[in-house]
């Protein structure tokens, strides 16, 4: 019997732990807690409503931050695993919580500090970019420093099961063992072709989502990371199922992953589609300051530009039914194969208002919940059990490609795509 505890009641969580409860041959029991205990009381009574679920649902109030109550959390419900779907500061105090408790843990995306004005944090980030020219808000060096830990406990840490990163990294494991001998090249592409009919809004929590995108955009190549002004590449590709999109090289995580451990490959860029109104919003926030981290005095109370920002936007968890279109997530390779050049896409298309009939999401939510109900079932499983903070290109990728066709997110390959220059 496998019991799983879900830390974040948020829109990824949600869809994440709906998809848990239609694979309730694996989660037999499911705990969902949330700093707001209400959020995970009404998802549960939800599930319970639909009934078409065996799953045990329970629920509990806990601090994401709070590594006492995270302990005490692990230690009363005693799960396999922790699937970690609160936010990116959060992941390092849930992984010792899972070392101290003897779990295995699982997030969907890579850790970066809420506070990085803070001189101990920055003092560390320059010593871990000491010899790189990197300079990202948010990178795997801070988890990968968890890998001996990990290992020693006989523990699973499973690091980016979202989409991307997440899926992007299987698709390239998935390609290597089956298309292609040697990859010389690889694009990352993410193309939202949804309109939610907000002037502006974020897919996701927007305090994360608008600092990663204004930060310093980046790629691998030739074994070191070239950095470019943020928004300063830009391309235009004809997605299927969508059409032509402007899409622009931003910095993102699995770049790193895939090139420590894909390290044939020349270069690696990740592009993400965005719209002109988006992106003159963007500017206006960041020109005047809301996009600042730092707080600021209004009327002598501090408080912080991008939090302010943030009560002002619509939240993601409600663009669902309001949202039409779809995405396309996927990998162009280039590479070798029989000492033949290959070409090859590998994708993902995703419809908005399916998503929404079915779980009550919008596709950003549903693509990155479905994947991280699939990794959490692959480590508490037992088909994935490498030890260590792994990511998952470094796993057989043919299980997670299955669950992906059967869980809602099937894919494509097509050969001789359009290439991205």
């Amino acid at each position: 019997m496998s019991r799983l505890l879900v830390v974040g009641c948020g829109g990824v969580a949600q869809v994440a732990i709906q998809k848990c409860c239609q694979n309730d041959e694996v989660f037999k029991e499911l705990c969902i807690a949330s700093r707001t205990k209400s959020k995970c009381d009404a998802l549960k009574e939800k599930i319970e409503r639909a009934g078409t679920s065996h799953t045990k649902v329970t629920t509990a109030q806990v601090d994401a931050g709070n590594l006492q109550e995270l302990v005490a959390l692990i230690k009363s419900y005693k799960p396999d695993c922790v699937l970690n779907l609160a936010l990116p500061y959060q992941n390092l105090t849930i992984m010792d919580a899972c070392l101290e408790c003897g779990v295995h843990y699982v997030d969907t995306a890579c850790y970066e500090s809420e506070d990085m004005n803070d001189p101990a944090w920055s003092k560390m980030r320059k010593e871990r970019y000491s010899g790189s020219i990197l300079s990202a808000y948010f990178d795997y060096s801070w988890q990968w420093a968890y890998d001996e830990r990990f290992k020693k406990a006989n523990l699973t840490a499973l690091l980016g099961s979202g989409f991307d990163p997440g899926v992007t990294s299987v698709f390239v494991t998935y390609a290597k063992k089956y298309y292609f001998d040697t990859i010389d090249e690889l694009d990352i592409l993410d193309c939202n072709g949804g309109d939610h009919g907000y002037p502006f809004a974020t897919n996701y929590n927007p305090e994360v989502n608008l600092r990663e995108v204004s930060d310093l955009g980046s790629y691998w190549e030739d074994g070191h990371w070239v950095e470019v002004p943020a928004m300063s590449i830009k391309r235009e590709y004809d997605f299927p199922c969508i059409g032509k999109r402007d899409m622009y090289l931003i910095h993102h995580e699995e770049t790193e992953s895939l090139g420590r451990n894909f390290p044939e490959i020349k270069r690696i860029r990740f592009f993400m589609t965005f719209t002109q109104s988006y992106l003159t919003h963007l500017k206006c926030l960041e020109n005047v300051g809301m996009l600042g981290t730092e707080p600021v005095m209004y009327n002598g109370v501090p408080i912080v530009p991008i939090l302010f920002l943030q009560t002002l936007l619509p939240d993601p968890a409600t663009l669902g039914p309001r949202t039409i279109g779809k995405t396309n997530i996927g990998c162009i390779f280039r590479g070798k194969k029989d000492g033949k050049e290959r070409t090859l896409y590998i994708y993902n298309v995703c419809d908005h208002q399916e998503c929404y009939k079915e779980v009550g999401s919008q596709a950003i939510s549903y693509t990155a919940g479905v994947p991280a109900m699939i990794g959490a079932a692959l480590i508490v499983s037992g088909v994935w059990n490498a030890r260590g903070a792994k990511t998952t290109d470094e796993f057989d990728p043919d299980p997670y490609m299955e669950m992906l066709n059967k869980f809602g997110l099937p894919w494509v390959v097509v050969e001789n795509p359009a290439l991205v220059d």
